[in-house]
Parts: structure tokens; sequence; C-alpha cells
């Protein structure tokens, strides 16, 4: 199984990159404060559905990787690595405003959930990023590569669901004090991006 050492950093990791404010967070918050606390709820439960189908998709797909080709593997590595530097130095560098748009309408369940879950899942930087990042916390001698994937996948969706869902749930606060404090929503921009760049390095200088 996963070493606990490396398990633990992925979960600080983990908790760090999602208290940052990206796609899926304002996307919650835009739900929440056009539709209400429902939408915001429904639509957090979606996205986390839509990150369950991505981490799916890299347990399985790199588990054949990992095993069967050295050459794959050193090719996901770098384009993997340089990708995780590409958002850490743009996250850095981004000096945007947090802003939303929103617009008072209604829509029924299905609605919210499956534009929540499409959201994330027609999103392929998202896909990208997993096949980038959960590799580097899994033991590349292990018989059980997929069954550490999943393990990973599955965690960081449970952490992402829980927090989503207080972001949806207050999604109208939320929204108006990161309007209104930009330099806390940049704080935590610069830190994932940091946290990034790093993951970047680090998967460039990891050994099969």
């Amino acid at each position: 199984m996963i070493e606990p050492a490396k398990f633990a950093l992925f979960i600080a990791v983990s908790w760090a990159l999602i208290l940052s404010p990206g796609p899926d967070m304002i996307y919650v918050i835009t739900r929440g404060m056009a539709h209400g606390r429902r939408a915001g709820v429904l639509s957090a439960v979606g996205v986390v559905c839509g990150i369950l189908a991505h981490t799916t998709a890299a347990a399985l797909g790199l588990t054949l990787i990992l095993q069967t080709s050295a050459f794959a593997f050193l090719f996901v590595k770098f384009v993997g690595a340089a990708y995780l530097l590409y958002l850490g130095i743009k996250s850095w560098r981004d000096r945007g405003t947090f802003h939303l748009q929103t617009t008072a309408s209604m829509a029924n369940s299905s609605t919210l959930f499956w534009q929540g879950v499409l959201s994330n899942v027609l999103n392929p930087k998202i896909a990208i990023f997993f096949l980038a990042f959960l590799p580097q916390f899994v033991d590349q001698g292990s018989a059980q590569i997929t069954l550490q994937m999943v393990v990973l996948g599955l965690t960081f969706a449970g952490f992402g669901l829980c927090f989503l869902l207080v972001v949806g749930y207050s999604s109208g606060t939320i929204g108006r004090w990161l309007t209104y404090r930009p330099q806390y929503a940049q704080f935590f921009q610069r830190l994932a991006g940091g946290i990034l760049i790093a993951l970047g390095i680090r998967l460039a200088l990891t050994e099969k």
C-alpha cells in the first residue's frame, strides 16, 4: 500500500490545492449565488463526480503505462512535470481579481448536477493535472499500483466534496468575501502556484 509518509504529504498538498480558489470553487460559488444553497450543494456533488471520473481514468491508464513501458513512463513524467510547472508559474504570476458573474434564474436538480459533472469532465486540463499529480505519491515498485491510485483519487475527491459542500452551502457569503478581499484569493493562488512548481520539479526528478 501507500507509504505513510507519502500519504501524509499527499493529504497536506491536496488540502492546499483544494483551498486555493480555482475553476471548481468559482463554479460552485457562482451556481450557489445564482440559484441558492441547494444549487450550490448539487453543483458541488456534480463537480466531485467529475473529479472521480478523472481520477479513475488516471488510475486505470497510468497503471498500464507505469507497468509496461519505460519510454511511455518517461514521456508522461516529463510532460506532466512541464505542465505542473506551467500551471504553477501561471498561477503565481496571475494578478487577476476574483470575479463572479451571476444571473438569477431557476434550474432543476438534474440540470444542476449534470452541469457540475460536465464542467469538470470536459476540462482536459483537469485530466492532465491528475495524470501528473497522482503518480508522485505511488510506490512504483508495488504490485498494487491501481489500488494505490484509486485510494489517492477517492481521498482527493472525498476532501474536495467536504470542502465544496461547505462552499456551495455558504456560496453567497464566500463569494462576497473573496470579491471584496482579492488579496486573500491571490495569496491562496500563489500558495497553490508554489506547490505546483515544487511538484513539477519533484516529478521531473522522480525515478521509476
